[in-house]
């Protein structure tokens, strides 16, 4: 334990890294993956089991939890680790991309965003030091800034102009964040898919100081190879001593890929969600077990996995749930996926300490190229 925020660098194969985020809550072990837990839970699991899966953070949404139950609340109740019963650390995103992207009636300004609730209508107001607010009041130990992220895409003059109100924003997000020992706020590199204003963003960002840097904007509509190319662009331009981490990404394979460009920390709502509709991520590629064939297969999802739902369930059980619309189906499907993905975290930190990254990405790839388990 430490009683300030500190990164350090363990091991380097390539680009790809290993690292350590130390805070007064706990450590992070980087390349790190992020379960979400927008409104305080991620959805269909007990945070112990998140936990027991090898997360040694989890995420939390400020819009979400800005609405309901509201922060000043959650602050009252003692902060979101105590609500919620996760004493490790919490990054809290800026409430910024769901504005966006939920809100129908919004108005956005230099000072900030005005906006109606998804949920009743009701009338709020975001500015840069309210985002900040609210994530103190809900004690997260990484904030981030509030930023416009624009969907790709884009004209380039609107993702230049959100850009540079995204700095902008940036600059008073932490003139609001001041000096919080063992607490950090990162910021957000934007610029779309525009290689010049991706370094342009990045490099105003590094002359901030800020402990960290987010790199944002991306997997909105871009294919893969467009999200990869801003990676080796932007990734040179940020300190090497300092986290990076890729917002909304992704898939296991968009995960090895970034870690091949210097990514440290990731998050997607893509292994909850997908558990809660069917769908499993395994060593041998992404199951459906909507899929008939499985109405009648004893076997596993995987029998050589450590997790109970992948390990003792038989392929028969989780599609009668799943058909069933059982909620025990999603929370089993959910537990393997975020057990698949740290395992999958878990790997990729061994194989770079052992210098062999790039032979277990191939090793790893293959597997979903070779697919899943005949037919019976």
């Amino acid at each position: 334990m430490t009683d300030s925020f500190t990164f350090k660098l363990l091991a380097t194969d390539g680009k790809a890294r290993r690292g350590e985020l130390s805070m007064p809550r706990g450590t992070v072990r980087t390349p790190a993956f992020m379960p979400v837990g927008t409104a305080g839970t991620v959805k269909a699991m007990y945070l112990d089991q998140v936990r027991d899966l090898g997360s040694d953070i989890i995420l939390g949404n400020t819009y979400h939890l800005m609405l309901r139950p509201g922060a000043e609340r959650v602050a009252r109740l003692g902060g979101l680790h105590e609500f919620a019963r996760w004493p490790y650390p919490i990054l809290t995103d800026s409430g910024g991309f769901q504005v966006m992207s939920l809100s129908q009636l919004r108005k956005l300004t230099e000072n900030g965003v005005t906006f109606r609730s998804h949920i009743d209508g009701a009338a709020y107001e975001m500015s840069p030091e309210r985002s900040i607010e609210i994530q103190g009041l809900l004690d997260s130990d990484i904030q981030m800034q509030l930023d416009e992220c624009v969907a790709l895409p884009a004209k380039p003059q609107e993702i230049a102009r959100a850009m540079e109100l995204s700095l902008r924003w940036a600059e008073r997000c932490k003139t609001a964040f001041g000096e919080q020992t063992g607490k950090a706020m990162f910021g957000i590199v934007q610029g779309g898919d525009v290689a010049e204003l991706r370094i342009r963003s990045a490099q105003a960002l590094k002359a901030m100081d800020l402990k960290g840097y987010s790199i944002g904007g991306l997997a909105v509509g871009e294919p893969q190879a467009v999200m990869l190319d801003m990676l080796d662009i932007t990734c040179p331009e940020l300190p090497a001593d300092k986290p990076r981490y890729l917002m909304g990404v992704g898939t296991p394979d968009d995960i090895l890929k970034s870690v091949a460009r210097g990514i440290d920390m990731f998050d997607c709502v893509m292994p909850t969600r997908a558990g809660r509709h069917g769908l499993a991520y395994t060593r041998r590629g992404k199951i459906n077990l909507r899929n008939a064939r499985h109405a009648d297969d004893p076997r596993p999802l995987d029998e050589e996995s450590d997790c109970p739902a992948t390990r003792d369930y038989s392929r028969a059980y989780l599609h009668h749930l799943v058909k069933s619309q059982e909620a025990l189906g999603a929370m089993l499907l959910t537990w393997n996926n975020l057990s698949y993905y740290q395992r999958l975290m878990q790997d990729i930190r061994d194989a770079i300490e052992a210098l062999a990254f790039a032979d277990r990405a191939a090793g790893i790839t293959e597997g979903w190229v070779r697919g899943d388990l005949p037919s019976l």
